[in-house]
């Protein structure tokens, strides 16, 4: 055999192995492995030899799979086809609500960020700087995308919150070839559970080993915050929210509230209540359940005085009358940024010591608010 016809088998027997590589494998394929999800309940991570597959479950439909991807290195490999192919690492993402953020900034990929939401409500500053300097595209509000800036952005993909209604937005930016990442932390029960979800974003960036430290590192500082109100021998009653149109939302007894609540020590009326969003009640039922609370924690006003203007019958709360009233608005931007609703998805522990800050200061000595604020 001359040397032209070995080095031609050489390279068909390349080209073959290669083909092999890329060829996915079926779709009832086991996988070699598992990411570790402790507390998240709504995605799953899974590790085939040519791609990895992440799954977003629907909260709303048990057993349901809402979507699905396969995170490919190289473009051409063959996946299933029950499912969305994006190639990873991406290098440009359109981030369409404010918690996806942080989770971007602590894995170290804030800067990929092209295009965002509501620019107004942004608390970021790194981010709010790129606006100033009109290095980031704004594509309006995150319920009605603007679809052709979308295009003209070309980003790699777009991260959104998905919802348990049809999207024609997302089924529109699909259509024209652009990965949709549904990115549903925001339905989780429990504050690990939703800052569990750095694991999910860091897939695509290939950064789950770095997310696992990060969120090691929360969730035990979240633990050993949580032991320090364990076992407290008063429990001070609290109520939540307010009175928005004669209707007062309060958590429901499933809620991440009511879990946050029962962490940091606390005794509320709907702790048994199984209900996983919010009760709205009339004025009338909040007053009779929650006048003589000792705490009021998450009030719209900044001030007591504001407070009474809302509403002179908020005078009637025995919080409102010994000023322990907080809000989370120690960290906003003049415009509406609020970073409690940003930051704060991403770091529960600093969220636990605050609240364990109001009920149970002797026990944060040394410990300054993070995201609450006294109401004066």
């Amino acid at each position: 055999m001359d040397k032209k016809h070995l080095l031609c088998i050489i390279l068909l027997g390349s080209l073959l192995i290669s083909c092999q590589q890329k060829k996915a494998q079926p779709d009832n394929a086991k996988p070699d492995s598992t990411a570790q999800v402790t507390y998240a309940k709504g995605f799953s991570i899974e590790y085939f030899a040519a791609y990895k597959r992440v799954t977003v479950y629907n909260p709303w439909k048990k057993n349901a799979i809402y979507a699905r991807y396969y995170l490919v290195k190289d473009k051409s490999t063959t996946v299933p086809a029950d499912g969305q192919k994006i190639k990873i690492p991406i290098q440009t993402i359109a981030a369409t609500c404010g918690t996806q953020f942080e989770f971007l900034n602590l894995i170290g990929n804030l800067n990929s960020i092209t295009g965002i939401c509501t620019p107004k409500l942004i608390y970021n500053k790194v981010l709010l700087g790129k606006i100033q300097q009109h290095k980031l595209t704004d594509l309006g509000d995150p319920f009605s995308l603007n679809i052709e800036k979308v295009q003209l952005l070309h980003p790699d993909a777009v991260m959104v919150s998905g919802f348990n209604q049809e999207d024609p937005v997302s089924k529109r930016l699909m259509e024209y070839g652009t990965p949709v990442i549904f990115d549903n932390e925001w339905t989780e029960n429990t504050l690990l559970a939703r800052a569990e979800w750095i694991k999910f974003i860091a897939s695509f960036y290939n950064k789950e080993q770095l997310a696992d430290g990060i969120f090691n590192h929360i969730a035990n500082n979240y633990i050993a915050i949580r032991e320090k109100a364990k076992h407290v021998t008063k429990r001070p009653t609290v109520m939540c929210g307010g009175n928005f149109k004669g209707t007062w939302y309060m958590p429901g007894g499933k809620s991440y509230m009511a879990g946050l609540l029962s962490d940091a020590g606390a005794d509320y009326h709907y702790a048994n209540d199984t209900t996983k969003g919010s009760l709205p009640l009339n004025f009338e039922v909040a007053l009779n359940n929650f006048r003589h609370t000792d705490v009021w924690i998450g009030s719209s006003a900044n001030s007591i005085a504001e407070l009474l203007n809302i509403d002179e019958r908020h005078g009637l709360f025995d919080a409102a009358k010994n000023k322990q009233v907080f809000n989370f608005n120690a960290r906003v931007t003049p415009t509406g940024g609020n970073d409690f609703w940003e930051s704060g998805t991403a770091h529960p522990d600093l969220i636990l010591a605050d609240m364990i800050k109001i009920f149970h200061p002797d026990l944060m000595n040394g410990h300054a608010f993070v995201y609450v604020r006294k109401l004066e």
